[in-house]
């Protein structure tokens, strides 16, 4: 049976991390132990703190690790590194919330000893009858698209416990440890049958505040890790969108509206990363991304899917 320890991200995530740890802690487990979930909240100045401590009171294998200020995500990640015992290392969003046999699917393609980490499939909780939500159920579709030929994994990461520490300063931290497993030698699964549910920017500046971020981090991955997550092949992107498009008026002038902000986004990363010179592995946070209400039920249907994420 695997052990895992599962590391949570989290900062002012009240909202959150109350649901979070019921959908852990209830996860149905047949092949699977988890030993170890672990909070690390950064300089949290809400009741995250708290809730945890809660939980931490009735379930001994949950526990808090508390930076009093936020030092970035790759900072927080790599405190649950040195705390985690288990064989497998669970990487999870403080605003995400998994399917009740997420851990046990997503941990599945670990009895193939060549696999070094795997990712879920992220499936958004937006409307997508409007502009934002069509957007970012396109892209994570999109994403799920890509994944199933070459992983690309995020949101919700499991990798070997040989990962003991990532670069500090990474804006990418998921594709920053695809790095270091596909350097072992190791290879990446993805399981696209294990769904983590997460919430999409509902705002245009949100939506672009992430993705410079994001494709900034990608440039960073490139220039200092020297790996290339397949998202950022446009070649890849534009045959996926072809096969997914439908010729309907609506679909076609949201998917030109969609197409564009992430041209934008790209374009404002790169202008970050040569011209400004940013990193950004410190960064704001997209407040319409955190107000999360999961399905009460498993759903993989086609109509899932959010941004491509770091």
């Amino acid at each position: 049976m695997l052990t895992a320890s599962v590391g949570v991200m989290a900062y002012n995530e009240e909202q959150n991390i109350g649901k979070l740890l019921a959908a852990l802690t209830g996860q149905s487990l047949d092949n699977v132990e988890i030993r170890q979930i672990i909070v690390v909240s950064s300089g949290s100045s809400d009741r995250t703190d708290d809730i945890v401590r809660e939980w931490a009171a009735k379930d001994e294998r949950i526990s808090l690790i508390r930076q009093e200020s936020r030092e970035g995500k790759a900072s927080a990640i790599n405190l649950f590194l040195d705390a985690a015992e288990a064989d497998i290392f669970i990487l999870e969003s403080g605003d995400t919330i998994p399917a009740p046999d997420c851990v046990e699917r997503m941990l599945a393609p670990f009895r193939n000893p060549d696999v070094g980490m795997t990712g879920g499939r992220p499936v958004p909780v937006d409307d997508p009858d409007t502009f934002m939500g069509f957007v970012v159920h396109m892209l994570w579709r999109l994403h799920h698209m890509l994944a199933l030929k070459s992983p690309k994994l995020g949101e919700m990461v499991a990798f070997r416990s040989f990962v003991k520490v990532i670069p500090a300063d990474t804006a990418v931290d998921e594709a920053s440890i695809e790095a270091i497993v596909v350097e072992s030698g190791s290879s990446l699964a993805y399981a696209g049958d294990a769904t983590v549910y997460n919430k999409g920017a509902s705002t245009v500046g949100d939506f672009l505040k992430q993705r410079r971020r994001i494709y900034a981090g990608h440039i960073w991955l490139s220039k200092v890790q020297s790996y290339e997550v397949s998202t950022k092949k446009v070649g890849g992107i534009l045959s996926v969108l072809l096969e997914d498009l439908k010729p309907t008026p609506r679909t076609l002038l949201w998917t030109t509206g969609g197409v564009f902000l992430e041209f934008v986004g790209r374009l404002l990363g790169t202008v970050d990363y040569y011209v400004l010179k940013k990193n950004p592995y410190t960064w704001e946070v997209s407040k319409s991304t955190k107000n999360l209400d999961a399905p009460a039920t498993h759903n993989t249907g086609a109509g899932g899917a959010g941004a491509i994420d770091g």
